[in-house]
């Protein structure tokens, strides 16, 4: 069996260590950004980007993949595709950085709960792919927890929404994306870091930065970057060495560990139209996964 079939068909220790550290970290991320909850978002986001870029680009120069991340800034294709990426995950970011700081970490949870089934729906919709009868039934009973959760509130779930449609596009857009993973990051990072700088240049200007403000609010926010690249480079080395069915499965770490945070330490209320839609969206997870579990091992 050669080295790419085994990769494809087996989880490997080392992969599944990868993958679950990533999402476990990803799951603790609210706890950092209540810990910067008195910053603005925008001014988050903005030190996610700054100081990714030196932990991305030391992990790329240990690999020594520097070359690949060369051509691609050469290749105006690449380019505007990276371009489009990087706007989308800055977006992602943006609203789940608010989202956490406003009390709303039960919707970022919801948002990462229902992605998966709006990828398959984006998958049937922009490419052509075909949906199993279980599959539809799953998107349906997502779609009634959502529904569910418009008409009980008498308002749309913006920030679920909002993470879903732009992780989902995010996810979309980077499979077009002709670099590995490692270098793709740092070359979206790379992109987004001169308006990041300008932004935070104008913040110092005017005296609205929080950077500086005091020791804490410094090395909070120059943790940024370690927070917001180290479980991205965890999961894209780790999800190469085991099946897509258990990157599938234990992609619902992250919103279950939001979701409890968000009830037991943050004491979000869990009121009644949550109480009626998360039932009916873990149902259709259950119905997701039990479907590919299924299909992977067709395959195998």
């Amino acid at each position: 069996m050669s080295n790419a079939a085994h990769d494809k068909n087996t989880d490997t220790p080392l992969g599944l260590v990868f993958v679950i550290t990533a999402y476990v970290l990803w799951g603790f991320l609210p706890l950092y950004m209540k810990g910067v909850a008195h910053v603005p978002s925008i001014e988050v986001v903005a030190h996610r980007v700054i100081w990714s870029v030196p932990v991305a680009g030391v992990v790329l120069v240990v690999l020594g993949r520097t070359r690949d991340l060369r051509e691609a800034l050469q290749t105006p294709r690449m380019l505007g595709m990276a371009c489009l990426t990087a706007a989308l995950i800055s977006m992602n970011w943006a609203i789940y950085v608010w989202a956490i700081a406003s009390g709303n970490a039960i919707d970022a949870a919801l948002g990462y709960y229902i992605n998966p089934l709006f990828s398959i729906l984006l998958g049937a919709v922009l490419l052509g792919e075909r949906l199993a009868r279980v599959q539809m039934v799953a998107i349906g009973l997502a779609a009634m927890g959502v529904l569910i959760l418009i008409l009980e509130a008498g308002e749309v779930p913006v920030v679920a929404l909002g993470l879903m449609f732009t992780w989902g596009f995010y996810a979309l857009f980077k499979k077009s994306l002709p670099i590995g993973p490692n270098q793709g990051f740092l070359l979206e990072v790379l992109i987004l870091l001169p308006v990041a700088l300008v932004y935070m240049g104008w913040l110092g200007v005017t005296g609205q930065s929080a950077f500086g403000g005091s020791l804490y609010d410094t090395l909070m926010l120059m943790a940024a970057g370690i927070v917001t690249a180290v479980p991205l480079l965890f999961y894209a080395n780790g999800a190469k060495q085991v099946r897509l069915s258990t990157v599938g499965i234990l992609q619902y770490i992250a919103p279950t560990m939001i979701f409890l945070i968000a009830v037991f330490v943050f004491e979000e209320e869990v009121d009644r139209a949550r109480v009626l839609a998360f039932p009916l969206i873990w149902a259709a997870l259950v119905i997701y996964s039990w479907s590919m579990l299924r299909q992977m091992r067709r395959r195998g």
